[in-house]
């Protein structure tokens, strides 16, 4: 188990959804979501996530084939466990799928998976899709119960869901809950990611958290695109990233 501080690499992963969301203001054709995935990878992004949402609000089916003939960097598809996710993900077979709560009103995706519900359904996802070589995450809230509920239901990560710390950063009780859970859910034997509302400014504390392996960050850097690129906007972050690993 790596120390906090640890100094092997932290993988950074970027979520291409908002670029999509842009593009899908005006229904046009522009901005393109592969094209961005490339210029990522080329700045130093270690892989590219996506959720296809059931609304399709942003990333497209084609958006998804796009990206997997594009990229050679691991992909990450996010997607809620329904029937016509499942076959997607079993027919196109990503590195990796993240199953996310999802609601129709929410605006983006409020909080963690409840794997304690359902847990006869989520096993067999998860056993469905280990068995067509697709590597399994679920996207949870630093909470004994859905850590341990995860380990037991045969995830092979969690993604610790990053929402509560983003939005009050300088609570210690939030970054505490993220370092007892990454440290919990590694004695598991599951590999912690983590993600959602990280930035330049708040990132550190989070990336310094040894037991954490993976972030995946979107929304902050295309924001920072606009104003700066979306290569500079990666390196950045990888740059931040970088600084607290050291130990």
């Amino acid at each position: 188990m790596a120390a906090a501080g640890g100094a092997e690499h932290l993988r950074l992963c970027i979520n291409i959804d908002h670029v999509a969301t842009i593009r899908q203001a005006r229904l046009a054709d522009e901005p393109d979501p592969a094209l961005a995935a490339v210029q990522c990878e080329a700045a130093g992004a270690d892989g590219i996530t996506a959720h296809l949402r059931e609304d399709r609000r942003h990333i497209q089916d084609a958006d998804i084939d796009a990206v997997m003939r594009t990229i050679r960097t691991p992909f990450n598809l996010e997607m809620a466990l329904t029937d016509e996710m499942l076959a997607i993900a079993l027919r196109l077979r990503p590195h990796q799928v993240t199953l996310v709560p999802e609601r129709r009103q929410e605006v983006t995706t409020e909080g963690g998976l409840d794997v304690t519900r359902d847990p006869g359904r989520l096993r067999d996802g998860l056993t469905r899709l280990a068995a067509a070589g697709i590597r399994t995450s679920l996207f949870v809230d630093p909470d004994p119960r859905m850590i341990d509920a995860s380990a037991a239901r045969g995830a092979m990560a969690i993604e610790l869901h990053t929402g509560r710390y983003a939005h009050a950063s300088s609570d210690p009780a939030t970054l505490a809950a993220l370092r007892d859970g990454a440290i919990r859910a590694r004695s598991a034997g599951l590999a912690v990611h983590a993600g959602h509302g990280l930035t330049v400014a708040n990132v550190g504390a989070v990336a310094a958290i040894g037991e954490i392996e993976e972030l995946n960050i979107g929304h902050h850097i295309i924001s920072r695109a606009v104003f700066v690129g979306i290569a500079a906007a990666v390196r950045e972050m990888r740059t931040a990233m970088d600084a607290a690993r050291v130990p």
